[in-house]
């Protein structure tokens, strides 16, 4: 078994971080805590049990497991004893139930290489930047266990003896939801993977997405801070909770770039990274994403009430067929260099025809 430190953040995202089916944000059906943890692991302490530190007790249970792999899941809150999270210096007593938790569900199955077509931004011997399209799921899960990112790098990747894409110590860092667009690093080593996963876990990563939204937020400026967990009437979606014990905590940092008319082109900053947290934020300040199904940005939220305008919003739909939203920057420390790395991408196609036509719009 191997313990399994991703960026220990949501999105997956994730939004950065995808709602896992293993990818597909739309067809979940692993089951998650009310935290959208997943749990990896379990042990049981025998009834004989002398006290002993969490982390050498998992250490002696677990192979491949280093010590310090384990402390650094203790500090991210990935190591639950009875259900509550501890640090890697509790006591294990009889009886303990020890489980290993994270933001998306186990899969043990090889990743088949698939010659899918990547628009790499940048590569070296220990990192890669890749500029995600819409429509693309990440990882590979119920429903999409080919076709997705990872399939795709397991092909660029094939002549690389060192690389494993069924080896999750090393791969993804972070993920987005399979119908936004944008950069993600991929980390090519497991020290990469571990020396990336702590900058997104410690929130010293820089990532500006661009989104449009319906209305305009006010103010224009604003940070949204709220806890975000799944929502308890609908598992598929994320909801918005009052600080507390249920949910992650989450901020937003967001600033309006361009009015146009009953929308908006957004900027949105994320100073933490959890599964549909821009999405969810969104909504939660009454302006959902343009065209996100998910979280009702998929029906006319603004404007006028003639068929002209109707035609001209559903046109807009198929102009940009999913939620308008582009992971647009990204920036890190080199994980072996020290050097800052920063790296942005193009809003696409879709986003700017989409912006493009809002803002030639004229309306009675």
């Amino acid at each position: 078994m191997i313990l399994m430190i991703d960026a220990i953040e949501d999105n997956y995202g994730i939004d950065d971080l995808e709602l896992y089916a293993d990818g597909d944000a739309d067809g979940c059906h692993a089951s998650a805590d009310a935290n959208g943890m997943y749990e990896h692991f379990r042990f049981v302490a025998d009834k004989g049990q002398q006290l002993l530190r969490v982390d050498k007790f998992l250490v002696d249970h677990m192979q491949k497991a280093s010590r310090n792999r384990i402390q650094q899941a203790a500090d991210a809150g990935c190591i639950l004893v009875n259900g509550k999270p501890v640090k890697s210096n509790y006591r294990v007593k009889p009886d303990d139930v020890i489980t290993i938790v994270m933001d998306r569900p186990r899969y043990e199955f090889e990743v088949v290489a698939e010659d899918i077509p990547l628009d790499i931004v940048y590569e070296d011997d220990f990192v890669l930047v890749v500029n995600k399209p819409a429509g693309l799921v990440v990882h590979p899960g119920h429903g999409n266990y080919s076709g997705t990112l990872v399939n795709a790098l397991a092909w660029h990747f094939r002549n690389n003896p060192d690389y494993d894409a069924s080896d999750p110590r090393m791969g993804l860092v972070h993920r987005i939801d399979k119908d936004t667009s944008g950069l993600l690093v991929v980390a090519k080593t497991p020290d990469a993977k571990t020396h990336l996963g702590r900058q997104f876990f410690n929130k010293t990563t820089k990532r500006e997405y661009v989104a449009v939204v319906w209305g305009t937020p006010m103010p224009e400026q604003g940070t949204v801070r709220s806890n975000i967990g799944r929502d308890i009437r609908d598992r598929l979606r994320m909801a918005v909770y009052p600080d507390g014990g249920v949910g992650k905590h989450a901020v937003t940092h967001y600033e309006v770039m361009e009015r146009l008319g009953y929308v908006s082109a957004v900027k949105c900053v994320l100073e933490t990274g959890r599964t549909h947290q821009i999405r969810v934020h969104m909504m939660h300040t009454g302006h959902p994403l343009f065209n996100d199904a998910r979280y009702g940005g998929d029906e006319i939220l603004r404007g006028t009430t003639s068929a002209k305008y109707r035609q001209f919003v559903k046109n807009c739909f198929e102009i940009c067929p999913r939620q308008a939203l582009h992971a647009r920057t990204l920036g890190f420390v080199h994980p072996v260099t020290g050097e800052e790395m920063f790296f942005s991408c193009p809003v696409p196609a879709d986003m700017s025809a989409l912006m493009e036509r809002w803002r030639k719009a004229v309306f009675e």
